[in-house]
């Protein structure tokens, strides 16, 4: 049972990941897992229990067919305000449901409603998911399937419930996780079955600490202890050298002509105020 006072069920603290069953067998656990522990580093809270985490799974009741498993972990019992209380214990807690393959295409809409791309919940699968569930409500309303979402800028971002592709000249094309765009599992997937193998994975938090309790311990982008030689060995892998930040400094150079952007940044949608981007802010008489 919940407690009242769980702070996933007042304050939307807390994370969940959505995993695929077939036939009583879970998809791609590690890597839905993998991003769970990222997400619990970036809202500071305790360390995952993967162990934990995949026995409460395999708990969930999944039976034969497909179905839908949804793993929850909460920020466990808070009491009253925003603070977060010392010694914090999560909650993880798992539902299944059925969830039949879909036999046709979805038919979108694009929803008022904007996704936040400026905020750090946008990067990750978080309890607050109340933006999705009113565009999601916007297509129920028009009777279609789908919400596409735009950003704040009015750039493509993501559906209200997937992440999105489409294909133009022969090209494959997906937005940007500065979009707004969470990175999700089977984004992953897609983008390394056309040939871009690659992952993000944000480095383990006394990774390259230089403030607080964890300043001063040698730990690898994964998590795991090195001695003095083999942080020494691998710091101009893990870290930026010299050599990189001069490379990096070369290619900022200053650009001030009248409708040109230097080419180290991403040319705005629009300008300040959703103005035109040449628009004449500053007169000098």
């Amino acid at each position: 049972m919940i407690a009242p006072d769980d702070r996933g069920f007042t304050l939307g603290d807390g994370l969940f990941e959505t995993l695929l069953s077939v036939d009583g067998r879970l998809r791609d656990t590690d890597a839905h897992l993998d991003r769970m522990a990222a997400g619990c580093q970036v809202l500071g809270l305790p360390d995952l229990d993967s162990a934990r985490a995949e026995t409460v799974l395999a708990a969930a009741g999944a039976g034969p067919g497909r179905w839908a498993v949804r793993l929850t972990l909460t920020a466990g019992s808070g009491g009253r305000g925003l603070d977060r209380p010392p010694g914090v214990e999560p909650l993880l807690i798992a539902t299944a449901a059925p969830s039949p393959r879909p036999s046709e295409p979805a038919r979108l809409i694009t929803a008022q409603v904007r996704r936040n791309d400026r905020s750090p919940a946008a990067r990750l699968k978080t309890l607050s998911f109340l933006d999705n569930v009113l565009a999601r409500a916007e297509a129920t309303e028009a009777g279609v399937d789908e919400a596409l979402m735009l950003n704040t800028g009015d750039q493509i971002a993501c559906a209200a419930a997937a992440n999105l592709f489409w294909i133009t000249g022969g090209e494959l094309f997906t937005p940007a996780l500065t979009c707004g765009a969470l990175a999700g599992v089977t984004r992953a997937q897609v983008i390394a079955k056309a040939g871009i193998p690659f992952r993000l994975q944000v480095p383990h938090k006394a990774f390259h600490r230089n403030i607080g309790a964890l300043a001063g311990i040698k730990m690898s982008p994964e998590g795991r202890v090195v001695n003095e030689a083999e942080w020494a060995a691998k710091q101009n892998e893990w870290l930026p050298s010299a050599e990189d930040r001069a490379f990096v400094a070369s290619l900022m150079g200053r650009v001030v002509e009248p409708g040109k952007f230097a080419g180290w940044i991403a040319p705005p949608v629009m300008g300040i105020n959703r103005q035109p981007v040449d628009f004449e802010y500053v007169r000098f008489g």
